[in-house]
């Protein structure tokens, strides 16, 4: 009896399966992807299809920092080994600098084993932070440091710092999975994971382009942020072109908020739960009059409302927020496991971040229902010209 043509797991054969794509797509038509290649699957007519577009690698900054928030957004930090030294570390930068200036076009990574999955980049950017780990083993001094202790911080070792960062955004959640995994697996032998976090924003289209981000309280957030073409220069980038990264991951005690009123959330924060008006205004962007006070003569916006601590007290304490939400499985008995991944960049974090943080740890209304449990601060390279590499000129030996 003649053998049967073997079947595999599946009880498919090789030539059913090729007869069977082959039909599928004769009746489904072909689009070209980013990459170039066929797929079997068309838009339908009138469709919008954002998968090929793509944000440049190439520039004087690194893409993913004055970027429009994409939907999707991947923090993964990483140790090096024990004894890796500086020319590993460049190794190990320039293969992140190749691999990401290919993904982020619609490329596969050179030693890409799942290069379909390269091919809708759907805004893809790719962002390295190094930390001071990073700095230590390279023998050159860090420009960042650990952030001092916080009274409202309860820090859990499993969400701080970090030798490097990979901030991996997107507009689909694949893009970002296959980019984090292509860029991790690549250094095993030189760096592993310590943590992943991952958010999301709304989906691309969900609302309005420019709308600020809401977090899962349901309040706008990210309202006051500098103006990228007339503020980054003096505000996000540092002489060099790079900036500085503080990443906070923020707990937030949904069930106990669900349970507080309208008035008390606004009063919370200082804003208008609908557009998100300060409560001196009518609309998000109105301008917020901190000294108003009601007929009797209490002050509209209270002084203790997030608002009103966070606030810069003057033009130089301003930087850039641009936070993804998280919701995670619970665990250990809780109800809920949501919260903020707070990204805040700035061109000096101890003349910036810190006094906003310092006023937000004395005081802050918010902080019955908010608790950071991570921290880590990055120092964010300046972007490269093709045939440059990420951090060259942080820790390329000089003399």
């Amino acid at each position: 009896m003649a053998d049967k043509p073997h079947q595999g797991r599946t009880g498919i054969s090789r030539r059913r399966l090729l007869k069977g794509g082959v039909a599928a797509l004769g009746a489904g038509g072909a689009v070209i992807g980013a990459g170039g290649l066929a797929y079997g699957l068309a838009a339908e007519p009138g469709e919008a299809v954002f998968g090929s577009e793509t944000i440049p690698f190439h520039g004087d900054h690194q893409a993913g920092i004055s970027t429009a928030a994409q939907a999707h957004g991947t923090f993964v930090a990483l140790n090096l080994h024990d004894g890796i030294e500086r020319g590993q570390l460049i190794s190990l930068l320039k293969l992140w600098t190749t691999d990401a200036a290919r993904l982020t076009q619609g490329l596969p990574a050179l030693a890409d084993t799942e290069p379909e999955l390269a091919m809708i980049p759907a805004n893809l950017t790719v962002t390295v932070g190094l930390g001071p780990g990073a700095f230590a083993a390279a023998g050159v001094p860090s420009p960042v440091q650990p952030l001092p202790a916080f009274g409202i911080d309860q820090l859990q070792t499993r969400w701080n710092d970090g030798d490097l960062l990979l901030q991996i955004c997107a507009d689909d959640p694949v893009s970002v999975s296959h980019a984090v995994r292509v860029l991790t697996k690549n250094v095993r032998s030189m760096a592993s994971v310590k943590w992943v976090q991952r958010g999301f924003r709304s989906s691309r289209g969900a609302h309005p382009s420019g709308t600020t981000m809401r977090n899962l309280m349901g309040q706008v957030d990210g309202t006051v942020n500098p103006d990228p073409a007339v503020d980054f220069d003096d505000l996000v980038w540092n002489s060099d072109g790079g900036s500085t990264l503080v990443l906070r991951r923020i707990a937030i005690e949904m069930d106990t908020w669900d349970v507080l009123d309208r008035d008390g959330k606004e009063f919370t924060m200082g804003r208008k739960l609908d557009m998100g008006a300060p409560l001196t205004g009518e609309f998000e962007h109105d301008e917020t009059d901190f000294e108003a006070t009601d007929k009797f003569g209490i002050p509209v916006i209270p002084p203790g409302s997030h608002i009103a601590r966070a606030r810069a007290m003057h033009a130089g304490e301003r930087f850039l927020r641009r936070a993804y939400n998280y919701d995670d499985p619970p665990a250990d008995g809780a109800t809920s496991n949501s919260g903020l991944i707070f990204a805040a960049y700035q061109r000096d974090i101890e003349s910036q971040f810190l006094p906003v943080q310092q006023r937000l740890d004395e005081h802050d209304a918010l902080n019955e229902w908010t608790t950071p449990i991570g921290s880590s601060v990055f120092a964010l390279p300046r972007g490269v010209t093709e045939g440059g590499w990420l951090g060259e000129e942080l820790i390329q030996p000089t003399g």
